[in-house]
């Protein structure tokens, strides 16, 4: 039986479960998902139960361009080791060392917090999104190079899996702790959910270095240079600058509504329990089915149909919002917009990161892989920023609908890329 046989639909994802890093992924994942929301929606939440107009708590939202820009220091840790914890290797040192520096960061928050002192209070906000992306830079590069080509797409329903668990806790759990104990003692719960993550950079077995061309150490030019040449030498300057615009826009409807959602939940009517509830504890669940779902798409179907159902369910479930500023506070409109919207997302998930493992040179790893998953969010990362404004402006449903019909430009680049995309990602060939 080929490699490739043997990681094709239900048999693929339970080989992925059965590998023996797949908890190391999950935990990975974990450790990935768990301050995303921290600093994003949840964090938006707090700023609103402190008083923070819509307007200025968009803006905050631009710390988080740390998770978009952080192609511009993966390639130090692509090509160095970290100070004292380079013992560990070259992927785990790091890992080990952004996450400390998370749990610092986090702990920090819980303890300032935004009344204590602003000005402090963002920059460990800064310090926890600096830390994150680290964070996932290293376990992006791990994932692809523990596991072949043919196994990444059961390996990310994995590795999401444990993502959108993390996500339940910087999410559902941490709204839950803030209901009842406060915003400081939840984020200090937060910073203690690390550990887990920590233990597992610990314990789990570094990846085999890559082989690489040039020098083993090359230099700050070169580490920035070589993989960016390396790439588009591969894919022709075309083709790849078709595919680095289409995995830029692939997220867009659903990254404009990172910072609106937590706003648009409170203003709706519902409490802080109810949001982590539906929007938290149920919705991640709903999202690791979607997950599940576009892993076994990929590995049923290749590549190019998954793309062109997550493109359009990403978009259409933006519209599911609309009916629920129709019927504010009304529990079966949040259910049901929630469930749309966490299949849709975790689908496309899955879908985007098999994509873009599949576009990625193994000895170039971690650089390649940040610029694609930075590129990923940059565009919806930059709206998201004033999309407060934005809803303010035009009102929540206006929003919505601008949202949603932001899929546009990424169909028109999917239809010039696909007689170009194969079957297992994309086409070898230079256009």
């Amino acid at each position: 039986m080929s490699a490739s046989a043997t990681h094709r639909g239900w048999r693929g994802v339970v080989a992925a479960f059965g590998t023996p890093s797949a908890l190391t992924l999950f935990l990975f994942g974990f450790g990935c998902g768990l301050p995303f929301l921290l600093v994003g929606y949840t964090l938006s939440i707090w700023l609103r139960d402190s008083g923070w107009d819509l307007g200025p708590i968009g803006l905050v939202s631009y710390i988080t361009f740390f998770y978009v820009f952080k192609f511009l220091w993966a390639p130090l840790l692509d090509t160095r080791r970290a100070p004292v914890f380079g013992v560990l290797g070259r992927r785990r040192g790091w890992l080990a060392v952004s996450q400390i520096f998370l749990l610092l960061g986090l702990a920090a928050m819980g303890l300032v917090g935004p009344g204590v002192s602003v000005p402090l209070f963002l920059c460990m906000v800064a310090l926890t999104a600096l830390a994150g992306a680290s964070q996932d830079i290293m376990v992006d590069a791990y994932r692809i190079e523990i596991a072949p080509l043919e196994a990444q797409g059961a390996l990310a329903a994995t590795y999401i899996l444990g993502y959108r668990i993390g996500l339940i806790c910087g999410g559902s759990l941490a709204l839950y702790l803030a209901e009842f104990g406060g915003w400081g003692t939840a984020y200090l719960v937060m910073a203690a959910l690390v550990l887990p993550p920590l233990l597992a950079t610990l314990l789990s077995r570094e990846p085999v270095a890559p082989a690489r061309t040039g020098a083993e150490r090359p230099s700050f030019g070169e580490a920035y240079v070589q993989p960016v040449l390396a790439f588009f030498r591969h894919k022709g300057v075309w083709f790849g600058l078709a595919l680095l615009a289409f995995v830029g826009l692939f997220k867009l409807p659903d990254q404009m509504l990172g910072v609106i959602a937590g706003p648009f939940y409170r203003d709706s009517g519902f409490s802080k329990s109810e949001i982590g509830t539906v929007s938290g504890l149920y919705g991640v669940w709903i999202g690791i089915a979607g997950a599940f779902l576009g892993g076994i798409a990929v590995a049923a179907w290749g590549m190019r149909l998954p793309l062109v159902l997550a493109a359009f369910g990403v978009a259409l479930s933006n519209l599911l919002f609309i009916l629920m500023a129709l019927y504010p506070g009304e529990l079966w409109t949040f259910v049901l917009t929630i469930s749309g919207d966490n299949i849709a997302q975790g689908f496309a998930g899955t879908v985007l990161v098999a994509f873009m493992s599949s576009l990625v040179d193994r000895s170039y790893t971690a650089t390649q892989y940040a610029l694609l998953s930075s590129l990923a969010n940059l565009p919806g990362k930059l709206i998201g920023g004033v999309s407060g404004y934005m809803a303010g402006s035009w009102g929540y449903s206006g929003f919505f609908v601008f949202s949603t019909l932001s899929i546009v430009p990424t169909l028109l680049v999917l239809a010039w890329l696909w007689p170009r995309i194969s079957g297992a990602g994309t086409s070898a060939e230079r256009s």
